[in-house]
């Protein structure tokens, strides 16, 4: 059986491999936390440099968070197999979108 801090990496080399293959680069930083029933991933540099020229504009903010948004929203079914894949989770809750564990 795998440890808490075990799952916890396996997760974030997941995420990490994810936002390189789905969104195009990795982040700078990665870090996951497995609370109870929680699993909280914290990236930090996920930006690209376009979109870090984007965001200094309240309009460009607006676009990257809906791009980002949409992206992540498609993504959804993916990244709930993945991070049940490693925790053993089940399928979402249509209802709240929230994951099973065993």
């Amino acid at each position: 059986m795998k440890t808490k801090g075990e799952i916890e990496a396996e997760i974030s080399r997941a995420i990490v491999q994810f936002e390189i293959d789905y969104m195009g680069r990795g982040p700078k930083e990665a870090r996951v936390y497995i609370v109870e029933d929680l699993v909280v991933v914290r990236l930090k540099g996920v930006l690209t440099p376009a979109e870090e020229q984007l965001t200094k504009s309240i309009d460009g903010k607006d676009l990257v968070k809906k791009m980002r948004a949409t992206l992540i929203d498609k993504a959804r079914p993916l990244l709930y197999q993945v991070v049940g894949d490693i925790t053993g989770a089940s399928a979402p809750n249509p209802a709240n979108g929230s994951l099973s564990f065993p």
